[in-house]
């Protein structure tokens, strides 16, 4: 699946008329700020092309009970079934050494188990299945997070990190900068925290949730 930039944006506005809709109330309804399909925010200030991020998009398919080959129809992508197997590791082994590198790229990825996914990802991803449910209501156990190394992470993202005492955890990252994070929890009853960027070993974004 390759949907262009106008693709998405056509998909979404055609989304949000077949469930009767205007485009602020589709935001709402995903959990989003109202303005955040708005076509004045389609091009950056800079000029630069804005892309609706996946965790967006997740979130407004989850809301509208739309599957991700029904937005490929809408935007205009008919649905070519092309299948791409993703290694498979449990959350709790992920603090192990000999999984991943200092980069947070998967190690030995032909001893884990995997999951196929509807489409091809052009990128490299791996998969953390959800184990009890300390990230609820956010992630369930057995949900499947798929998580990409090379993926830009910015404000709202939700995010994978190990820290240096082997500890890997899922959290919205809320503030970066060249020293400190601000991680927000996804489970209320769990407190947010802040780290010092010595403390990460590696941080990388989840683009998709296949529950």
């Amino acid at each position: 699946m390759q949907l262009t930039y106008s693709e998405i944006w056509t998909g979404i506005e055609k989304l949000a008329e077949s469930k009767g809709l205007s485009l602020s109330a589709l935001a709402v309804k995903a959990g989003l700020d109202p303005t955040s399909f708005n076509k004045s925010k389609r091009i950056g200030a800079d000029g630069r092309k804005r892309w609706p991020s996946t965790e967006s998009m997740n979130k407004v398919l989850q809301a509208t009970n739309t599957t991700i080959f029904e937005f490929m129809e809408l935007a205009g992508e008919p649905y070519r079934p092309k299948a791409q197997v993703i290694p498979l590791l449990g959350l709790a082994q992920a603090g192990r050494d000999g999984y991943f590198d200092s980069d947070g790229y998967p190690l030995g990825t032909e001893a884990w188990d995997g999951i196929e996914f509807p489409f091809s990802l052009n990128m490299p991803v791996y998969a953390l299945e959800v184990s009890g449910n300390s990230m609820e209501p956010a992630y369930r156990d057995g949900d499947k997070l798929v998580v990409s190394p090379d993926s830009e992470i910015r404000k709202g993202d939700r995010v994978v990190v190990k820290l240096c005492s082997g500890e890997v955890m899922v959290k919205e990252l809320q503030y970066q900068s060249a020293r400190q994070l601000e991680l927000k929890s996804l489970n209320p009853l769990h407190a947010d925290i802040s780290l010092q960027r010595s403390e990460v070993v590696w941080m990388a974004r989840v683009i998709w949730v296949s529950q």
